[in-house]
């Protein structure tokens, strides 16, 4: 560029109210007089040229710092995430006791673990006593779950008698034999399949690369065009092609990588105060893309605390207030019967009833006793809750409107209708009863033993039913809203039960008001689920059994017929396949995860969404955005703020690009008829790198239109960052009406 000014520049020595005489000579005779001038200013330019290279040098540094101090910030916080492999691992060798690193485990060594460590291998066990492991982060099961030497299971995942690299031990003590180590466990396998994804490039990278390849084709064609020009009028082959480089340069936007950096990293500190971390800058276009999210359940779309939400008694189902703020529904709270099943509910809140047990004898978490309120009555409560079958085979009685009425078949019945009606909600149901104890056989002072229990737990008094559901976030319905109104399909993807998944799914608006499963439409017809067409049902839940039979075509049938999509019961595999369908369909993925498992769908996901408070160490490396607040809603937030900078970018791109035929075009009349030419190299940087610079990164901070999340996603085959569109308002409508109205003026 700066070897055209030097041709141009010695047009200053003419007078150039000399027009008759420039008009006289030739374009070879006039540059043959120039060139004595020529190579006496070379040294001049010289110092120019050395400007520039200062100039382009610190704006290389300044974007780089930008994206620096971005990046660092990210991993500041990433360094907490770091601690998933444990240090040190108690080991027995040769009869003794030894502390050795981790790494230096090896297969065979008997491990000893207790409450508080980490697993450092893959363990049989061999002994244990009260152990339990926290598999959550690799198999999403919340509850710790009890290890022993027994063989319980042919899954691996599923049998007791194996601990898993990285999970913690939170209770008891174990020994286990080494069976597994490094890239061989469970861990190290996903962690193997997870590194060995291939996510492909961004959206925004895509369009970057377009953007390139398009404004290289019109910087050609115009170097070419003057090119053909300056052989045209005389000029000699050397000058043409010094024309045609310098018409090439001076087309590409300096400002525009710095533009691209800051606008993306400001959006980026945007989104870091609504609770969503971006890792990777270009991580926040590609949710503003996104057209299909595949969601977890449990702490993402829903609070992560079981709470009360219905409740059972005087013969009646009472909803009960699930909301965050508890600003919702509520009951009369004067009925002896309530008063009777809160008091039980809250003496007996640490009782807990675990599958398979209904022949094992009495825990002593199950039921307490207490003194009663009254001073005068010396008689002792017993209170008890469980499974509601087995509270009902221990009770003779039923408590309505306060008062005890024996438990008759009628009774059981209608027990029954409602133990079933709450269930079908997808709801853990639990039975709660009292019994006032005879004073004359527990008087005051009586030593009541829970291990072995020396007083009576039948001819119970049954008070009522509580189910329990994981409640919604306040603000995911609206979300899911939103997401909908914007053409982005949200679909639930959990490791939980089908008609718990369901339940949840219609709460939120994940599965619309109206629309119908197969199921319900064989329900209302009373007919089997076979001879349901499935595309009449515009909702479907699938169960993981049945996901691992289906076909790619089958996968993709369901994919493409069914808006309203439930996932459950699935495994990390499975969660794969899910994404992996999706995106043969040209869907742009986000996926969101909190557990190891998670990690092969995030890495895949176009854009992976870990989560902040919950989500394993593995699963925030994988993910290229982690919300800090666990909330689907900040998702939403941040799709909204994806479109917004992908529009700004689009605003700034053009604004860049309109300045390059009015600096293109003193070049143009300077061949056609040698006027002066009024702009030096050092003046068209100034102007890219200064003064059109700050305006197109001011566009960054333009607030959204009113319709952003009301447009259907973009498709990245029609809607591109830079189209011939855009290319033709900026060169030939905007562009060309500035260089009129310069050439007008002057």
């Amino acid at each position: 560029m700066s070897q055209i000014q030097i041709i141009l520049h010695p047009v200053y020595y003419f007078n150039p109210n000399s027009r008759t005489e420039l008009e006289l000579i030739s374009h070879s005779q006039f540059n043959s007089e120039l060139t004595p001038t020529l190579h006496g200013m070379w040294h001049f330019r010289s110092s120019h040229i050395l400007y520039l290279g200062i100039v382009l040098s610190a704006v290389v540094i300044i974007t780089g710092c930008f994206s620096y101090f971005q990046e660092a910030k990210s991993s500041k916080i990433m360094e907490s995430f770091k601690n998933m492999v444990p240090q040190q691992a108690l080991v027995i060798r040769e009869g003794e006791k030894m502390q050795i690193n981790a790494e230096e485990v090896v297969a065979g060594d008997l491990v000893e673990v207790k409450g508080g460590d980490r697993i450092p291998a893959d363990l049989r066990i061999v002994s244990a006593h009260g152990c339990k492991v926290d598999n959550s982060s690799l198999t999403g099961e919340s509850e710790p779950q009890s290890r022993s030497p027994d063989c319980t299971h042919d899954n691996p995942l599923e049998t007791r008698n194996v601990a898993f690299f990285s999970t913690n031990c939170v209770e008891g003590t174990a020994r286990g034999i080494v069976v597994c180590t490094g890239d061989r466990t469970v861990m190290g396998r996903i962690a193997t399949l997870t590194s060995g994804l291939e996510s492909g490039k961004t959206p925004i990278a895509k369009e970057i690369e377009h953007f390139i390849h398009l404004i290289t084709g019109v910087a050609v064609f115009l170097g070419i065009t003057f090119f053909i020009l300056a052989v045209c009028l005389g000029y000699t082959w050397l000058e043409a092609v010094i024309f045609l480089i310098g018409i090439i340069v001076a087309n590409v936007p300096e400002g525009l990588l710095a533009t691209v950096t800051v606008c993306l990293t400001l959006t980026a500190k945007r989104m870091a105060r609504k609770n969503c971390l971006v890792k990777n800058l270009e991580a926040v276009e590609t949710l503003g893309s996104t057209s299909t999210i595949c969601s977890d359940k449990t702490g993402t779309l829903t609070q992560n605390r079981m709470t009360v939400a219905h409740m059972w008694f005087d013969n009646q189902i009472h909803e009960a207030d699930t909301t965050e703020d508890q600003s919702g529904a509520s009951f009369d709270k004067s009925s002896e019967t309530w008063l009777a099943l809160a008091r039980v509910a809250a003496l007996c809140n640490r009782a807990q009833f675990k599958a398979a047990q209904d022949q094992l004898p009495i825990l002593k978490r199950d039921l307490s006793v207490h003194e009663t309120e009254d001073e005068n009555d010396n008689r002792y409560l017993l209170v008890m809750k469980g499974a509601p079958e087995r509270i009902l085979d221990r009770c003779s009685s039923i408590l309505i409107q306060g008062k005890e009425q024996p438990m008759d078949e009628e009774m059981k019945e209608a027990f029954q209708n409602a133990y079933m009606e709450l269930g079908g909600l997808g709801e853990r149901v639990l039975g709660f009863c009292h019994l006032l104890m005879p004073e004359d056989q527990y008087p005051k002072g009586f030593a009541f033993d829970c291990d072995d229990v020396n007083f009576t737990t039948e001819s119970l008094c049954f008070v009522g039913l509580m189910s329990m559901i994981d409640p919604p976030r306040a603000a995911v319905p609206d979300a899911v809203g939103k997401c909908r109104s914007a053409g982005i399909k949200v679909i639930m993807v959990t490791g939980d039960h089908p008609i718990t998944a369901k339940a949840i799914a219609k709460g939120v608006g994940i599965i619309s008001e109206g629309n119908e499963t197969v199921e319900d439409i064989a329900s209302r017809l009373n007919i089997p689920v076979s001879q349901v067409n499935p595309r009449d049902a515009k909702a479907c839940v699938i169960h993981g059994t049945d996901l691992k039979d289906l076909s790619q075509d089958q996968m993709d049938e369901i994919l493409r017929n069914h808006t309203e999509i439930v996932f459950a019961r699935t495994s990390p595999q499975q969660k794969l396949i899910i994404v992996e369908g999706c995106q043969r369909q040209g869907a742009i993925v986000a996926v969101t995860g909190d557990g190891v498992n998670d990690s092969p769908a995030l890495k895949k996901a176009d854009i992976g969404v870990a989560m902040g408070i919950s989500g394993s160490d593995v699963s925030k490396q994988a993910a290229d955005m982690i919300l800090l607040d666990d909330n689907f809603a900040s998702i939403v937030t941040g799709v909204e703020e994806g479109r917004l900078i992908f529009d700004n970018l689009k605003k700034s791109i053009a604004y860049t690009l309109t300045s390059n035929i009015p600096e293109i075009t003193p070049f143009l009349f300077f061949i056609l008829v040698n006027i002066p030419l009024p702009l030096g190299t050092i003046t068209i940087l100034c102007i890219d790198l200064g003064t059109d610079m700050v305006p197109a990164i001011s566009l960054a901070y333009e607030a959204a239109e009113s319709d952003i999340m009301k447009r259907q996603p973009r498709n990245p085959a029609r809607d591109k960052l830079v189209n011939e569109r855009l290319i033709s308002i900026a060169y030939g409508q905007i562009g060309g009406f500035l260089s009129l109205s310069l050439c007008s003026g002057h």
